[in-house]
């Protein structure tokens, strides 16, 4: 069985610390180098429903999206939220790493996986990385679809193939119009507006968008349709939705390397959902004095 430091070299190789954004918090969280790993769970969130799901499974190792301690801490006590995630953990010798904005820039990526999972054909990064020489990482990605959908048939395979959330696909725009190219990115995308526009596509998929953002795009996107006569849509997908995709690509990632170095890793990938959200009542003509939207 291989040492958790080699593990962990082996993650760093696959999502290199230093191409994390600046604010961010990457890398490992807790554990003991020499301790040995020979079962690894991967999730999106590391809150306390996956920690206890990582002691159940006997996993040594706990590989998450997103950091514990992403604005610093004070304390580690056990009367907090996270410092009961780190008590659990290390009282049941379980490493945590993780790779956030380290994975979504990656080639494959957190929106490699997430166009995957929609049967899209990667085109390029959508906001490139000027480190890469041969143009294949960055932020998000530009996308081909097999043969025209409408922007309701896309929304209809996002809601089938991501994992079931409350939110479901929430979309602005004509649901009739029709889409060849996509943007994608995992998590929040209404910073990437800009490079949406440049990329010239017909419709974003992303989540987390905003009230203001929103407005004002497809304000914009309602002018510039009017010039260029090419509207495009947005499809807002639930963040946990859109990035756990790239848990079943870093798992496979991961497995690809413990077989080439003979560790029989065993690694999985974590089914609890993490979305904060747990229901949704959709408006009706009954319920809502103007009526259903249009």
């Amino acid at each position: 069985m291989p040492r958790l430091s080699e593990v962990i070299a082996a993650l760093d190789n696959l999502w290199p610390a230093e191409r994390a954004e600046a604010w961010d918090a990457v890398g490992t969280v807790v554990g003991d180098p020499d301790q040995e790993v020979s079962r690894v769970l991967f999730a999106v969130d590391p809150v306390q429903e996956i920690a206890d799901e990582a002691v159940k499974l006997g996993a040594d190792l706990l590989v998450t999206h997103h950091p514990l301690y992403l604005r610093g801490t004070t304390t580690v006590a056990a009367s907090t939220f996270k410092g009961r995630v780190v008590h659990t953990l290390i009282k049941n010798d379980v490493a945590l790493h993780v790779a956030h904005t380290n994975a979504d820039s990656a080639d494959p990526g957190v929106s490699d996986a997430l166009a995957g999972a929609l049967d899209l054909r990667v085109v390029r990064p959508l906001v490139p990385d000027p480190t890469d020489p041969d143009g294949r990482r960055g932020l998000g990605r530009v996308c081909e679809t097999e043969h025209p959908l409408t922007v309701r048939e896309l929304a209809a395979r996002a809601a089938e193939r991501l994992p079931a959330t409350a939110q479901g696909i929430r979309v602005a725009g004509d649901p009739e119009a029709t889409v060849r190219t996509v943007a994608v990115s995992g998590g929040s995308g209404d910073s990437l507006f800009d490079h949406v526009r440049a990329a010239g596509v017909d419709a974003f998929l992303t989540a987390d968008l905003r009230h203001h953002p929103v407005s004002e795009f497809t304000a914009d996107r309602a002018h510039r349709a009017h010039r260029a006569h090419r509207p495009l849509a947005l499809l807002d997908a639930a963040h946990w939705a859109t990035e756990w995709p790239w848990c079943e690509l870093g798992a496979a990632q991961l497995d690809e390397v413990s077989d080439r170095n003979g560790w029989d890793l065993r690694v999985h990938v974590s089914k609890t959902v993490t979305d904060p959200w747990t229901a949704h009542a959709a408006s009706t003509p009954t319920s809502n004095a103007l009526g259903a939207p249009n």
